[in-house]
């Protein structure tokens, strides 16, 4: 294309972002809605005064400053309890009296939010969703193009099971159903139940997994029959054909495909709020019941998938492009 004609139509693609971002601002203004930006930095990370409270009735005893921190000892009927606080906001002096809950010192401490712990709790769950997948759609493919009917047929029976069924319905069965019969066999042996965000990942990774399974499938099919022909007439076993002449071609195919589906895993897991874990948009909508501020959090929670999905999206282009030239 000739310089003149790609530069024209650079100022086309720039001129649409700019007038698409000029319509929404002019929309924005005329809408009745008080914008709280200054409301999101609280979101992420913010400062709180911490207590530390006495656990004893008694008598402040003694305060002995010991640099930048004290030693607060409280005297009760019987009981002695020493306490080291920070010099700067202590609320009491010797001989006060004092109940168990009662402030002897406060300190501020910087904590994360709601929000980056959603973020936390979608790239755990992503991640680990995103493992057991590839394990599941790996032997899922394999067992497809197996031989065996009994490993085929199981494997036919999965992916249509899963693919037919909504994600949503899959969480309910997993948490619900699974969980509470996994949980309640766990509490009769006195061992401890299984935390929703693991039902949240095996629902993720089997809802995946079926995906996973028709990419490796489809992947390994789209590769001649002559290779696998070749390197079994140069004595190679069936499984060392596959792991050094057809994955590594396949696996060429496969990474844009898998890449889609890991991206949309990444915003199916919004759902795993619907059983208690709170994810990015679980935690999205929690600060908007305390800050009252719903459009400047939705578009913060679309930005913050959308820097998720482009970051992955990246990294299969990286992996991609890794083996092409190796």
């Amino acid at each position: 294309m000739p310089k003149a004609r790609y530069y024209l139509w650079v100022g086309a693609f720039v001129f649409i972002i700019v007038s698409l971002v000029m319509v929404f601002y002019i929309a924005t203004m005329r809408i009745d809605y008080v914008w709280g930006w200054y409301k999101l930095p609280k979101a992420f990370i913010y400062e709180e005064q911490v207590e530390i409270q006495s656990k004893i009735e008694g008598t402040v005893a003694a305060i002995h400053p010991k640099g930048d921190k004290a030693d607060i000892t409280v005297q009760g009927v019987g009981e002695k309890e020493t306490y080291t606080v920070p010099t700067g906001d202590i609320r009491v002096v010797e001989n006060d009296f004092v109940y168990p809950g009662d402030p002897l010192a406060t300190y501020p401490e910087w904590r994360t939010g709601i929000m980056l712990q959603g973020v936390w709790i979608t790239l755990k769950v992503s991640l680990f969703s995103i493992i057991f997948g590839i394990i599941i759609g790996v032997i899922g493919g394999l067992a497809r193009i197996a031989d065996n009917p009994a490993l085929k047929w199981l494997a036919i029976t999965y992916v249509e099971l899963i693919r037919g069924s909504p994600l949503l319905v899959q969480i309910f069965i997993w948490y619900f159903v699974i969980g509470t019969m996994v949980n309640q066999l766990l509490v009769s042996y006195h061992i401890s139940e299984v935390p929703n965000l693991w039902y949240g990942v095996a629902s993720l990774a089997c809802f995946t997994g079926a995906y996973v399974t028709e990419i490796v499938r489809a992947g390994i099919q789209s590769i001649h029959r002559g290779q696998m022909e070749a390197a079994r007439s140069l004595g190679m076993t069936y499984p060392q054909s596959m792991r050094y002449i057809i994955m590594p071609q396949a696996m060429r195919r496969i990474l844009p495909p898998l890449a889609g589906q890991f991206i949309s895993l990444i915003k199916d897991s919004s759902l795993l709020g619907i059983i208690a874990v709170r994810e990015l948009t679980k935690a999205t909508r929690e600060v908007i019941t305390t800050q009252l501020n719903p459009f400047e959090m939705f578009f913060t929670c679309a930005i913050l998938y959308l820097v998720l999905t482009f970051a992955l999206s990246m990294f299969v282009q990286y992996l991609e492009r890794r083996t092409l030239t190796s």
